[in-house]
């Protein structure tokens, strides 16, 4: 046996530790793959996800579809056997670490401000349906998030409307910041909330937090409306990115006939006060998942478009929704020509 042929013997136990090592160290990359699609017209364990009491509502055929990503979570150890694989996936997407979130970011903060996200989502896709119908609402100051152990919790809920604290009316979050710091130690602060329709009067006793007295609740933008709307979806799913598809699916819910014609329509995108469609992550892994759920139109925020325009979309039409207005208006003139000339990302 030569020397070199030895060295070749002695080195192909290091070469396959080397690569065996190297597939188990985690590496600072988060994957993106194509998640689930949800129909908003449809049930989730057995109830509507768009529930609404004290109007009229319409139940035709046809889909609404919202659409998720699977993200490996913050503390996720992905590996370079992973990395590989989604990059060189046409389906599948891999971004730095820093990119998607921040150092330090937990499971817990990261499920936090998705639910936070989505409480927000949900009424502001309300408040926007409701005001393409020609409703009128109100913005209130709500609870977007009770944190687990703290005086609130189990007293106040997510979604609680506050009308007035210690008999002062609540219109904007430092009112409410004022009321419970003005309260004196040990006792109660009175709330008077608007809950799922329904006035409540509620006591919470603060507790101090670095010297402030706080209750434990994150506090936000919320509205009043004419009549109770609800959208229910898994806990799991976070995020705002479904706000278009809520607020499409309540104002499907509310006017007669199918807004789809009986057909799938899917999209994406976030909805601010105004009715506008802003940008989200994962939009090619969206319409991938949009497609294989059978969808035959697709909506993309502005923003998305020129990623979206590198997606395997292969049959689902793409169409760019500048506002759920827009939305609304192309999927109408779709169902009516389904060749019919409508905003497109290439445009």
């Amino acid at each position: 046996m030569t020397q070199r042929t030895l060295a070749a013997l002695l080195a192909v136990p290091l070469v396959v530790a080397l690569l065996v090592a190297a597939a188990r160290t985690p590496l600072p990359y988060v994957t993106y793959e194509p998640g689930l699609t949800v129909d908003v017209l449809g049930e989730d364990g057995g109830s509507e996800i768009v529930e609404i009491d004290g109007e009229q509502t319409y139940r035709d055929d046809g889909e609404l579809r919202m659409t998720t990503v699977f993200v490996s979570r913050p503390n996720a150890e992905v590996s370079l056997f992973e990395v590989l694989g989604d990059w060189l996936s046409d389906e599948d997407a891999v971004y730095p670490y820093d990119a998607v979130y921040e150092q330090g970011t937990t499971d817990e903060q990261n499920r936090e401000e998705g639910a936070v996200d989505m409480v927000t989502s949900q009424d502001v896709a309300t408040a926007v349906a409701l005001q393409e119908l020609g409703y009128d609402v109100e913005p209130a100051v709500e609870v977007l998030l009770v944190s687990k152990d703290t005086p609130a919790d189990g007293k106040l809920q997510t979604g609680d409307v506050f009308l007035e604290a210690n008999g002062t009316e609540i219109e904007e979050p430092q009112d409410l910041v004022d009321a419970v710091q003005a309260t004196p130690e040990g006792e109660p602060v009175t709330f008077r909330v608007l809950r799922k329709g329904e006035e409540r009067t509620v006591e919470v006793v603060p507790e101090l937090v670095d010297g402030t007295p706080q209750v434990g609740v994150r506090l936000g933008t919320g509205y009043t409306f004419p009549f109770e709307v609800e959208v229910k979806v898994d806990p799991a799913i976070g995020g705002p990115s479904a706000g278009l598809m809520f607020s499409l699916g309540i104002y499907d819910t509310l006017t007669e006939g199918s807004l789809t014609g009986g057909k799938t329509v899917a999209g994406t995108g976030t909805i601010d006060p105004e009715g506008k469609v802003g940008p989200i992550g994962g939009i090619q892994q969206k319409i991938v998942g949009a497609r294989d759920a059978g969808a035959e139109l697709f909506l993309v925020p502005p923003d998305n478009c020129a990623d979206a325009l590198g997606a395997p979309n292969e049959d689902m039409r793409l169409v760019r929704a500048e506002t759920m207005h827009d939305a609304v208006e192309a999927i109408e003139a779709w169902v009516k020509d389904p060749d019919a000339k409508l905003p497109s990302c290439e445009d």
